[in-house]
């Protein structure tokens, strides 16, 4: 028997793991001190506490504990990273090289860098969804500062080849920034390994609370410096100043702790199920996978259905299945998905795709019944549509 509705809008934000949950209480009522409090035992507490999520936070990519600082989310590490590399080495350069299917939280701040007097590349993609690794290094000049490409896509799961990208930016020692919010939790991630030089991330993405993310900014071979961009007493290492979230800060170190020791198994389940949502709707006429299909992420298909509109697509879903037609942030436009569009899809495909992105609670029985609930909804839209032909 499923229980309805069924959740398969995992790259939105996750399911707060029980375990994860059972780790924060204390921090609310018993241990609720301010870790920057350092003149007694409840401050003791709650900056010891930090001290240890800082290490499993660490311990999930490669990194060291006191190259993690802590924020209130990914859009924050993002703005951090990206205006604080342009405000400290402003007097390198001021060119920073991106990519057109960046989140919001990146192409923003980089609109705004635009009106400081930043220059910024922004790298088309391919119809899969990679950028071209010639027209990286074509873009490079004696002004560029920065490379910011993000881990993994939010809409199509595609990943990116973020070591060949390091490899070429170190040649020019420019330094390297990549968004792996939606890479964290479902694949493995090393900062080392894949010569990153900062970090954004997030614990929601990865069965952990809302509002706390971090940061990972490298500390030697190089030693990359930030200008603050949030003033006020000098914490984290004077990059964020603020008082910290010790509840979701710790809640983040659980979230990890677990993903170190569940991130593989959870990988190739959720791969499987998806492999099998995905075979269903492969079947039908007029149907696409949008994205590469070899590099991307375990948990995430998004799918075209032509001549089955999304948005009613999910009307006759009614409150059964909860799926995303685009990212979170931009649910409430009407406007085709711009990273579907980035990759060449004509308006009506790009406005009847869906994605579906499982996560660590989906079971086989829910994937059977989307499967038949999806099925059925298109087969009526199609029928009704006189362009539609089997």
């Amino acid at each position: 028997m499923v229980t309805l509705p069924i959740y398969l809008d995992n790259n939105a934000t996750t399911r707060c793991d029980s375990r994860v949950v059972e780790a924060m209480l204390p921090y609310f009522t018993k241990e609720f001190g301010n870790a920057a409090s350092r003149n007694h035992v409840f401050g003791w507490q709650a900056e010891e506490a930090v001290n240890h999520a800082r290490e499993r936070v660490a311990e999930l990519i490669g990194a060291e504990p006191g190259e993690i600082i802590f924020t209130s989310g990914a859009t924050e590490s993002d703005n951090l990273a990206l205006k604080g590399v342009f405000e400290m080495y402003g007097g390198k350069g001021n060119h920073i090289i991106t990519c057109n299917i960046e989140h919001r939280a990146v192409l923003d701040p980089c609109r705004h860098l635009e009106k400081q007097g930043a220059d910024v590349t922004y790298l088309k993609v391919k119809p899969d969804g990679l950028i071209d690794l010639e027209e990286l290094e074509a873009s490079f000049r004696p002004t560029t500062i920065l490379v910011a490409i993000m881990y993994a896509n939010n809409e199509i799961g595609t990943i990116m080849p973020l070591k060949e990208i390091s490899a070429i930016a170190k040649k020019r020692g420019v330094l390297v920034f990549t968004d792996a919010t939606q890479a964290l939790g479902k694949i493995p991630v090393d900062v080392n390994k894949d010569g990153i030089d900062l970090m954004a991330f997030s614990a929601h993405k990865m069965y952990g609370p809302k509002g706390v993310a971090a940061l990972f900014v490298r500390r030697k071979n190089p030693r990359v410096k930030l200008l603050a961009q949030i003033d006020g007493g000098g914490h984290e290492k004077g990059m964020r100043s603020g008082t910290l979230n010790v509840p979701g800060i710790v809640g983040f170190g659980k979230a990890c702790e677990i993903c170190v020791n569940e991130t593989d198994t959870d990988a190739q389940r959720m791969n499987d199920l998806r492999n099998k949502l995905e075979g269903s709707f492969l079947n039908m006429d007029q149907t696409f996978v949008n994205g590469n299909k070899q590099y991307r992420l375990p948990n995430v298909t998004n799918v075209a259905f032509k001549y089955a509109p999304a948005e009613t697509l999910m009307m006759g879903f009614g409150k059964d299945i909860a799926v995303s037609s685009g990212s979170a942030c931009m649910s409430a436009s009407l406007e085709p998905s711009y990273v579907l569009r980035a990759l060449g899809l004509p308006d009506d495909l790009a406005q009847s795709s869906l994605r579906f992105s499982l996560g660590r609670y989906t079971t086989e029985e829910e994937i059977d019944h989307v499967t038949k609930v999806v099925a059925n909804s298109i087969n009526k839209l199609r029928y009704a549509n006189p362009q539609f032909e089997s």
